[in-house]
């Protein structure tokens, strides 16, 4: 096991991380932007070092300065979290040229797997379903045109790199979709230095259901079942649950063994997601894979007792998996929201000082968050700023821990999406477990 790893991310993940590394005796090594020098994590790690000022691109998605820290302050391993440089191939293999572990796959799967493109290919080879779709990147707008009229309207345009959303739009006819395709091709130049555009066959209204993997080095791979995650905004989840409230045990095996497919085809090491949409018939098909721990993580955590970090840091150290597919089962329910500092009608995002900070406590009640009574949330940062897990004996408990628990919750001085929330747990669309991915733009837009 490692002695000493530096955690290149912030907020309530790098607290996460620090805290199991702490747990399992390792040294740990945060690295802060300006904006940060008064952050939790910074506190919380054995030692801090401030790399940059506040805009991430000088700061962190530094590589060279996060590797040079890295070797100065002799961490043997960078834990990237996720967001930030976390998917990013090149930061991987710089680490690993740096004679440092990056705990998490290797660039050249990760490079795979960032290009949706690709990983369709992947995906197709191994035997995984997939949503009927281009093979290659469309060019413009009259070939987007050609290629949606070949597969039918309704159609999704999709950028192929990147995530959360950003280059992807549903068109229902050739004026959508040629109105959205130049605006998404630029979106995602920006956001993701690659402005490349496929299209899929649209699947309306579907679940978003994922399976979590595990994978070592020495050729055991393990699928800890799946999470349901249908309630978004933006394309971006607010809600998660594991396990799916409506998912059979034929379907939820299926998809185990997917995902299985997907991690023996690419020779996948370390913490996975392969997502997929699931229709109305349980019929799935594979979204992309996240290559990295997920946000959502602490559900399965909840679900399987066990700590997903640290199993990460075990394979990573070069340790083979202590458990095995027959080892696992399903144990309760869980949820987790994302609480963010936005605006809960509009979610355009809402910096500032939190004045007061009241969290909510009790059993089956989990609580990930880098903030205080006094933080300030900057603009430079994605505004999540914590997750609140509930857990139950079924879902039905689980829910009411979580209603109670946000009515406990307060945050003051910035809005929050926790009254958004509130409004999704108590749905009776929600209780019945009728969550697509349309959930809330029918139920809670239209104020039904």
């Amino acid at each position: 096991m490692f002695k000493k790893v530096l955690v290149a991310n912030r907020g309530e993940i790098a607290s996460r991380v620090i805290r199991t590394c702490k747990r399992l005796g390792i040294s740990t090594v945060a690295v802060y932007s300006e904006a940060d020098a008064d952050a939790n994590f910074a506190a919380e790690a054995d030692e801090a070092y401030e790399i940059g000022k506040p805009p991430v691109k000088d700061s962190y998605m530094n590589m060279e300065k996060i590797i040079e820290v890295a070797k100065s302050s002799g961490a043997e391993a960078i834990h990237p979290g996720y967001g930030l440089l976390s998917e990013n191939p090149d930061f991987a293999l710089k680490t690993k040229e740096a004679g440092l572990v990056f705990i998490g796959p290797g660039a050249d799967v990760m490079g795979k797997m960032g290009d949706k493109i690709a990983a369709r290919k992947e995906m197709k080879k191994a035997g995984v379903p997939v949503i009927p779709g281009t093979e290659e990147a469309v060019e413009d707008t009259e070939e987007a045109k050609k290629t949606a009229g070949e597969y039918g309207y309704p159609v999704m345009l999709k950028a192929s790199a990147g995530g959360g959303g950003i280059g992807m739009q549903a068109a229902h006819s050739p004026e959508e979709l040629e109105k959205a395709f130049e605006g998404n091709q630029k979106r995602a130049a920006t956001f993701f230095g690659n402005g490349t555009m496929f299209i899929e066959k649209l699947i309306e209204e579907p679940r978003h259901v994922e399976i979590q993997v595990l994978a070592d080095a020495h050729g055991n791979a393990v699928h800890l079942f799946e999470r349901e995650c249908s309630i978004q905004r933006r394309h971006q989840k607010v809600v998660e649950e594991a396990p799916s409230p409506v998912l059979s045990e034929k379907t939820r095996q299926k998809m185990g063994e997917a995902g299985l497919k997907a991690v023996q085809a690419l020779g996948y090491v370390n913490a996975g997601t392969i997502e997929f949409l699931v229709d109305e018939e349980e019929n799935f098909y594979f979204l992309e894979m996240n290559t990295r721990l997920q946000v959502e993580h602490p559900v399965t955590e909840e679900i399987t007792g066990l700590d997903l970090v640290e199993e990460q840091l075990r394979i990573a150290s070069g340790e083979k998996l202590a458990v095995s597919q027959n080892d696992l089962a399903i144990s309760g329910h869980a949820i987790e929201v994302r609480i963010y500092a936005e605006d809960p009608e509009r979610f355009f995002p809402s910096p500032g000082t939190i004045t007061t900070a009241v969290f909510p406590k009790g059993e089956g009640v989990r609580l990930e968050t880098a903030v205080h009574g006094s933080s300030e949330v900057t603009p430079y940062y994605d505004p999540l700023i914590a997750k609140l897990i509930t857990t139950g004996r079924d879902r039905e408990q689980a829910i009411e821990r979580m209603t109670d628990a946000l009515d406990e919750f307060r945050i003051e001085g910035i809005k929050t999406n926790i009254p958004m929330l509130q409004k999704v747990v108590r749905h009776e669309r929600y209780r019945a477990g009728d969550t697509t991915t349309a959930f809330v733009e029918k139920y809670y837009k239209g104020g039904q």
